[in-house]
């Protein structure tokens, strides 16, 4: 296997498409697809699914994983290397849930901005790894503490979700308590089919037997400014919530109860001192935002 033709599959798998490898790249489309084809010959097997968007076959999946580890061996060791990201930087494809992408880890990415180009995937922190397995990032923020094959874990803290609404809202739905025929009734937030935080809530408090109405807003962002225009209740970590509760915007619904996140950094075991800075920047803002 050609470092150009594993550089060809990643940049493919990246981009999408052929020709979007091939603008990346400055080759021809043609001149991918070759590469793609050689080195399919040389796996014995087909690397990729040709839809669109261009996607890893199971086989393909662990061919990526490989590639993106032995490019970035070549990116970090002064070699001539095939691909980068703007002035020479190496790129970083990882892994980061939406909260944490709006919370503290944003502010970990910026103490390191300046060593490589960042192509972050926002995925919920308990679908995060399945990126790693895939080859699709070098790195992800995910609630699993069991490492991925070829990669170590290390655990980064807790964060902690409330249960929210604005008072007239609680008033309306929760004016008995937070009972289960109130959850079941009162109208729910939820960021998106994959979210089972305010699931995990209900379970706890209600048995699971409840199926409430369900808004899904997918933005962090929005999804706290959607709670506090009323439009349901939430769980919101302390840094969407505490200036709305201590202006009285925001109630909490449920004194004492809470929903916990244990949030996990895991990366390929082949280390390059890219991504050791990128670890280290992470775990140091973790410490700062995340409960022990």
């Amino acid at each position: 296997m050609e470092l150009a033709q594993l550089e060809a599959l990643v940049a493919v798998v990246d981009e999408g498409s052929f020709d979007a490898a091939a603008r990346v790249l400055h080759v021809t489309p043609s001149a991918v697809s070759q590469r793609i084809k050689a080195l399919e010959t040389s796996a014995g097997t087909v690397l990729l699914r040709r839809t669109r968007p261009v996607a890893a076959t199971g086989a393909g999946a662990d061919v990526v994983r490989a590639a993106r580890q032995v490019l970035a061996v070549v990116r970090e060791s002064g070699l001539p290397r095939p691909r980068a990201g703007g002035a020479g930087l190496p790129v970083v494809p990882l892994a980061i849930n939406g909260d944490s992408l709006n919370t503290w880890a944003l502010r970990a990415l910026a103490d390191v901005a300046h060593l490589a180009v960042f192509d972050v995937h926002r995925e919920d922190q308990d679908h995060s790894a399945e990126l790693l397995r895939q080859g699709e990032v070098m790195a992800a923020v995910t609630t699993q503490a069991t490492p991925v094959q070829g990669c170590v874990a290390v655990r980064l803290g807790v964060m902690r979700y409330r249960p929210f609404a604005t008072p007239a809202f609680a008033e309306r739905w929760f004016g008995q308590g937070v009972t289960p025929a109130a959850l079941g009734a009162a109208p729910v937030m939820m960021f998106d089919r994959k979210d089972d935080l305010q699931d995990r809530y209900l379970r706890e408090r209600a048995g699971g037997q409840v199926e409430p109405p369900r808004h899904y807003i997918p933005s962090s962002a929005d999804y706290g400014r959607a709670v506090r225009l009323g439009f349901g209740w939430g769980l919101l970590p302390a840094e969407h919530s505490a200036d709305a509760e201590a202006a009285g915007e925001l109630v909490d619904l449920d004194p004492g109860r809470h929903v916990d996140v244990a949030l996990h950094w895991q990366q390929w075991s082949l280390r390059t001192p890219v991504l050791d800075a990128v670890a280290a920047a992470v775990r140091s803002a973790a410490r700062a935002a995340l409960l022990p």
